[in-house]
């Protein structure tokens, strides 16, 4: 029998809490927007919201600043990334991670995917190897963390600098350790689909003066960099505030006001994503055709978003999958489509990097499938969509995923 069809937005997010509202308005009021703008010693929005957001990470300092992509730009730049050197990324990522690296004036070196859809690590090694490469720049695509004790075995053993992309892993955790916890600095994106929402913008946490100190300049400073909330002594800028470029990319008030008081609901609204994404797991690992990677024990993920994969099927098929699902109200994502579409593209698409040839990543993503689990559904709503994809899934030309 052909289920209900479904009928709510998949795009639709919570609206913020009334103490962000207000907090907006406060700050709307008030004309001091930007983030240097202040009353005497008061301290802004912005440096209330990166105190507040490095005590969370566990982490000395926390730069607020306007994206995600524009973390992991300034944290390559910070980081000492030269000219046209490599930079190695995971193959399965979204664009704004390669086009961080050049931006920054990287090359991206892309290294293979697994079927549980992280780096994979024997590719890393040989590429490490190959190339010299010092910088990792880790996408922790969709939310999975990869093996994080054997990475970080890999990371001392070739001296490389790791960057973690957290962009779909705020609040995430390996062994207790958060996600952006375990190399150089930790990147995170608070644009609407991610865990917290400003629209736009993005932290960037570190427990290195140094680095941090190059950050913050970067970011635009001036000379204010004693009005951050979790920065260095300002004896750590003596020279570096000579010597680094002013890039413009800060996060302003509005934006932290808005933000400060998600934060506090970060943790509950973890545990209500994984509600979720439990449901519709449970409904999608009972149809044989279907493969959902597996979530190791030692990895606390946040289900904002769930992938599945159906190894074999053919394009024609994909397209009828996901014009069925679509007919049902379900939205769907294909990361093996030929052309980019909306925020989904693939490695063939970056042409301004020259072709790498990435067969086992392209053999996942050919029957790659991605939904967004957005707090606006209820138990039962992700119980009806599951059933929606597994009812799809029965017409499917495919054999059982072993």
């Amino acid at each position: 029998m052909t289920p209900k069809r479904f009928e709510r937005s998949f795009t639709q997010q919570e609206s913020v809490p009334e103490a962000a509202v207000a907090a907006a308005v406060e700050v709307l009021r008030s004309g001091r927007l930007h983030r240097y703008n202040t009353l005497g010693d008061a301290p802004s929005e912005a440096a209330l919201l990166e105190a507040e957001y490095a005590a969370y990470q566990g982490s000395r300092y926390c730069l607020a600043c306007a994206s995600g992509g524009y973390a992991m730009q300034v944290a390559l730049r910070a980081a000492g990334l030269r000219r046209d050197e490599p930079v190695l990324t995971n193959a399965f990522t979204l664009a704004p991670v390669p086009g961080a690296i050049v931006a920054a004036g990287g090359r991206p070196l892309l290294v293979e995917t697994t079927p549980q859809l992280v780096i994979d690590l024997e590719d890393l090694d040989a590429k490490a190897a190959a190339s010299g490469a010092r910088f990792l720049l880790l996408s922790n695509m969709r939310g999975h963390l990869v093996d994080m004790d054997r990475l970080m075995q890999r990371v001392a053993a070739r001296n490389l600098i790791l960057i973690e992309d957290c962009a779909h892993t705020m609040g995430a955790a390996w062994r207790g350790t958060k996600s952006g916890s375990f190399g150089l600095a930790g990147c995170f994106s608070t644009q609407t689909y991610k865990h917290l929402n400003s629209g736009e913008g993005g932290l960037l946490t570190s427990d290195d003066a140094d680095f941090m100190a190059r950050a913050i300049v970067l970011s635009g400073s001036y000379m204010l960099y004693e009005r951050h909330g979790a920065a260095p002594g300002a004896e750590t800028f003596a020279e570096i505030r000579l010597e680094t470029p002013n890039c413009s990319g800060r996060m302003d008030n509005l934006r932290a006001a808005v933000l400060r008081p998600q934060l506090t609901e970060l943790e509950r609204n973890v545990d209500r994503w994984n509600e979720r994404y439990r449901v519709v797991e449970g409904k999608l690992r009972a149809v044989d055709t279907l493969r959902v990677p597996v979530r190791p024990p030692e990895e606390r993920y946040v289900g904002s978003s769930i992938q599945f994969l159906i190894p074999g099927i053919p394009p024609s098929a994909t397209r009828d999958f996901l014009a069925a699902n679509a007919a049902l109200g379900v939205e769907l994502k294909w990361f093996g489509a030929a052309q980019p579409v909306g925020f989904t593209s693939s490695h063939h698409s970056w042409r301004y990097m020259p072709f790498q040839s990435l067969p086992r990543t392209d053999a996942v993503l050919a029957g790659l499938f991605d939904m967004r689990i957005p707090l606006t559904f209820s138990l039962e709503d992700c119980a009806q969509i599951g059933e929606i994809v597994a009812h799809c899934a029965a017409a499917l030309p495919v054999r059982g995923a072993a």
